[in-house]
C-alpha cells in the first residue's frame, strides 16, 4: 500500500502566497509536552512570546509528530515519510547501540529533505540547532548537516560541522564545567558557551543568516531547533529551581525569552512579517516529572497521546487567514508539513519521491478545518518495551478519524479508544467494537510489515 495523494499533481508548483515566496521558519522544541505552553494550559509557567504568535495565528490541537523519541521525529518532519523507512526508529546513540537495535547509523542521503527541494529551488537554506540524525558519541563518519541541502549549519554536541557546546553553571560555582566535550573532533568551528543561553546562541546566527538571504534576494528556510528543554535542565543561575519540575519550567521560561529575540526580529520588520510562517512545535511529549501532556495519556517514548501529540501553532499574517483561531479538529502529523511546505512555497515534488504525508494548505493556513485522509500509523521504539514505570507498552498505533487502536506486533493486547470523548485514552472499547478493532488492527500491522524491521521484536522485556 502507498500512503500518498497524488492526485494533487496538477497543482502542486502553484504557491499558495501572493507576491514573492513566502520565507519558512520552523522551531522544533525538545521534550516539550502538549500543556507546556501557557496557551495550551499551562498555570505554572508563561511563555508570552509563544502565545503571542498564536494569538496572531493558529493553535492546532490535533496534530502529530511521527514518533514519541527524538531522531526519528526530527527524519519524519525533515522528509514527509515515515522514519522507519530509514530505518531510524530510536534515538541515535553509539554505533554499537543503534546496531543491536537494527537501526541505521545517519539518516541515508538519499532522503527526501525539505530543505534539499528548497535549496534546489532557489531557498537560502540554514539549519540552527540540534540535529541528531546522524553524527554523535562515536559515529564520527556521518555526513556532514550540509550534505543534506543546508547552506549552513550550526549545531549541537549531535551532529556534524560547526557547534555550540555546553558549558554548566550552579548557584554558588565559580568556574563553568564542560559536557560532550568529546564532540569537539565531530566538526570544527567548536564554540563553547552556558547552556542556559545556547537557544539565543543559535538565533544569533540565525539571524544575520536571514539577512543575509534577504541582501541575496531569496526567500529563507531555517530550522531553529533549540536543545531546550531536554534534560539535564541548565536555566540561569538566578532561575534556578529547587525541583526537577522547577528547573524544567525555568527552563522553558528562558527559552521562550530567547526564542522571543527571533520573532521581534521577524515581526519588527514589515517585508518578513508579511512574508514569512513560523510553526513551533515540540518533536516529542515531555520527560516524566518535567513537562506535562495537559490532558492526555503517556510520556516521551509511549505511543499514548502524550508521547506523540504536539502544540502546534502557526503564525504569518500576510499568509494565514487573518484572526486568532483554534483547530480543534484538524487530525495532521509532521509528516504532511513537507508536501505542504512545497505546495505553499511553490516548489517541486523531488522526482520519484512518494511521500507519506498529504498536501494540506488550506489547514496549516487556517482556511480549514479538514483532516489527512489516510490513517496515521506508529511504532515503537525498538528498545521501549519498558519504560517509565510501564513494562509492557504498545509496539503499534493506528490514528484513524476519532479512533485510536494500540496492540502488539502480533494483533494482540488491543486497546482502542474513542478520542472524540476521551482524550486521556482511559476506557478500553475493544471488546464492544469488534469490526473497529479487526479493521483497524488488519491496517496497523500491513504498514508494520511494510516498512523496513528493527530489532524490536528481540528487544522485549521478558514478562
Amino acid at each position: 500500500m502507498k500512503f500518498i495523494l497524488f492526485a494533487l499533481l496538477s497543482f502542486l508548483i502553484v504557491p499558495c502566497a501572493k507576491g514573492s515566496r513566502p520565507n519558512v521558519l520552523v522551531v522544533f522544541i525538545d521534550d516539550m509536552g502538549w500543556g507546556d505552553f501557557s496557551c495550551f494550559g499551562n498555570r505554572s509557567a508563561k511563555t508570552p512570546h509563544i502565545d503571542k504568535l498564536a494569538q496572531e495565528g493558529v493553535r492546532f490541537e490535533q496534530f502529530y509528530v511521527n514518533s514519541p523519541i527524538c531522531s526519528p521525529s526530527r527524519v519524519a518532519i525533515s522528509t514527509g515519510q515515515y522514519p522507519q523507512r530509514w530505518k531510524i526508529t530510536s534515538y541515535l546513540a553509539h554505533r554499537k547501540q543503534n546496531q543491536n537495535r537494527g537501526m541505521s547509523q545517519w539518516l541515508s542521503l538519499k532522503a527526501p529533505m525539505l530543505a534539499r527541494s528548497l535549496q534546489k529551488s532557489g531557498y537560502a537554506t540554514g539549519h540552527f540547532g540540534k540535529w541528531h540524525m546522524g553524527g554523535q558519541r562515536d559515529v564520527d563518519d556521518a555526513p556532514e548537516i550540509t550534505e543534506y541541502g543546508f547552506d549552513k549549519s550550526l549545531t549541537n554536541f549531535e551532529g556534524m560541522g560547526p557547534k555550540l557546546l555546553p558549558l554548566t553553571l550552579k548557584p554558588g560555582q565559580k568556574n563553568p564545567g564542560r559536557i560532550w566535550d568529546k564532540a569537539e573532533r565531530l566538526g570544527d568551528g567548536v564554540r563553547w558557551m552556558l547552556r542556559s543561553k545556547i537557544t539565543e546562541g543559535f538565533v544569533d546566527e540565525a539571524m544575520p543568516f536571514i539577512d543575509k538571504a534577504a541582501e541575496a534576494g531569496k526567500p529563507f528556510y531555517v530550522n531553529l531547533w533549540p536543545d531546550d528543554v531536554h534534560s539535564p535542565f541548565w536555566p540561569p543561575v538566578n532561575k534556578w529551581g529547587d525541583t526537577k519540575r522547577e528547573l524544567y519550567l525555568s527552563v522553558l521560561q528562558e527559552m521562550d525569552r530567547q526564542l522571543g529575540k527571533l520573532f521581534d526580529y521577524i515581526n519588527g520588520s514589515e517585508k518578513l512579517r508579511n512574508n514569512t510562517l513560523v510553526l513551533v512545535c515540540s518533536d516529542n511529549g515531555p520527560e516524566k516529572g518535567a513537562g506535562q501532556s495537559g490532558p492526555f495519556r503517556g510520556y516521551k517514548t509511549h505511543l499514548y497521546e502524550g508521547g506523540v501529540r504536539s502544540s502546534l501553532v502557526a503564525w504569518g499574517p500576510g499568509l494565514i487567514k487573518e484572526g486568532r483561531q483554534v483547530n480543534r479538529s484538524s487530525v495532521f502529523s509532521a509528516i504532511d508539513l513537507v508536501p505542504t511546505l512545497l505546495k505553499i512555497t511553490g516548489t517541486k515534488y523531488p522526482q520519484g519521491i512518494e511521500f507519506d504525508g498529504e498536501c494540506l494548505p488550506d489547514v496549516l493556513l487556517g482556511k480549514s478545518s479538514e483532516s489527512r485522509k489516510l490513517p496515521l500509523f506508529f511504532r515503537r521504539p525498538p528498545d521501549r518495551d519498558s519504560f517509565y514505570g510501564d513494562n509492557d507498552l504498545p509496539d503499534l498505533a493506528i490514528r484513524k478519524g476519532k479512533w485510536k487502536l494500540l496492540c502488539e506486533y502480533d494483533g494482540s493486547e488491543v486497546e482502542l479508544y474513542n478520542l472524540d470523548n476521551d482524550r486521556g485514552e482511559k476506557k478500553n472499547l475493544a471488546q464492544m467494537n469488534a469490526a473497529i478493532v479487526s479493521s483497524m488492527k488488519d491496517q496497523v500491522i500491513k504498514w508494520h510489515l511494510s516498512m523496513p524491521p528493527d530489532n524490536g521484536h528481540k528487544l522485549v522485556k521478558k514478562k
